[in-house]
């Protein structure tokens, strides 16, 4: 038993969500809803994941606008009335990671019954970043409970401080304005993928699996260097881990990713999840697919 995803959708920019981070995420969370036969009031619990944002906007949190643009219980409840509880979670593209395990508490607990995760970024606007390396692209997953032997199981974590030597996002006053900039090194896949792998090896050593009995591994980030050197270092070919369509989708990845693999998965297929991102911090686990998971 445990969370399973009912849908999930990926939204890629348009001229009028080119630069909202806001309306990316709406799209993709009515989308996801729609296409899930969910009604906006039928959500829980929102989180979002995403980073970059809408005129590098700190406050307030991106997720309650996104509750309210979706129109989920927007209104204040009333002590007798179902409400919606919203808030952000800043994880790089470990964010969807953490926010399923975050979601398969609250589910786990019976403390709500649909949760939604929305991730998406997009550059801040004119003169708000030097150099932004990421798509506008917006994701959003809907999650429900199960007490069958399908949906995810326990998410292991590494971490391994480097100082932001890998990769940095910083926010700075410049001429007025928040600027962000960002650095890194050559080797930032490298790190990412060893870290990566070693999350992989406790999660498969504590459920007593070997890879070979994983049908497929879905990671993220979604670059072709951090796919090739996952491989490497679980010792498979680079074939067998699926990646986002778009290397420079961001905190949205691991659902692009999802979305390509799911297109080819059967029901009870094992899928091996594993998310990197800067810290160098990465998570794996593994999730079931359940009849119907899209």
């Amino acid at each position: 038993m445990g969370t399973v995803i009912d849908r999930f959708d990926v939204v890629q920019a348009g001229w009028h969500t080119r630069r909202s981070a806001l309306r990316l995420a709406v799209a993709a969370a009515k989308a996801c809803l729609n296409n899930a036969g969910r009604a906006p009031d039928d959500v829980d619990l929102l989180i979002n994941t995403g980073i970059y944002r809408d005129k590098n906007l700190a406050e307030p949190a991106l997720a309650a606008l996104i509750q309210d643009d979706v129109g989920a219980n927007a209104e204040d409840p009333h002590s007798d009335a179902h409400g919606t509880f919203s808030f952000d979670v800043s994880n790089g593209s470990c964010g969807v990671l953490t926010a399923l395990q975050i979601v398969d508490g609250f589910l786990r607990s019976r403390t709500v019954e649909c949760a939604l995760i929305v991730a998406s970024d997009a550059n801040p606007g004119r003169g708000m970043s030097e150099h932004f390396p990421f798509s506008p692209t917006g994701a959003a997953m809907a999650c429900a409970w199960t007490d069958d032997e399908f949906g995810l199981g326990r998410v292991h974590w590494v971490n391994i401080p480097d100082d932001g030597e890998n990769f940095r996002a910083t926010v700075g006053l410049e001429d007025g304005r928040n600027v962000l900039r960002f650095g890194g090194s050559a080797a930032m896949d490298e790190q990412f993928a060893a870290a990566g792998a070693q999350a992989a090896r406790k999660c498969l050593r504590e459920a007593a699996l070997d890879l070979s009995d994983v049908d497929t591994i879905v990671a993220a980030p979604g670059r072709r260097t951090f796919q090739t050197a996952l491989a490497t270092e679980l010792g498979v070919p680079a074939d067998r881990i699926t990646v986002a369509d778009d290397e420079r989708a961001h905190t949205a990845a691991l659902v692009a990713a999802l979305r390509r693999a799911g297109e080819k998965l059967r029901p009870g297929a094992r899928v091996l999840l594993i998310a990197a991102a800067a810290g160098v911090t990465a998570g794996a686990a593994l999730y079931r697919e359940a009849p119907g998971d899209r």
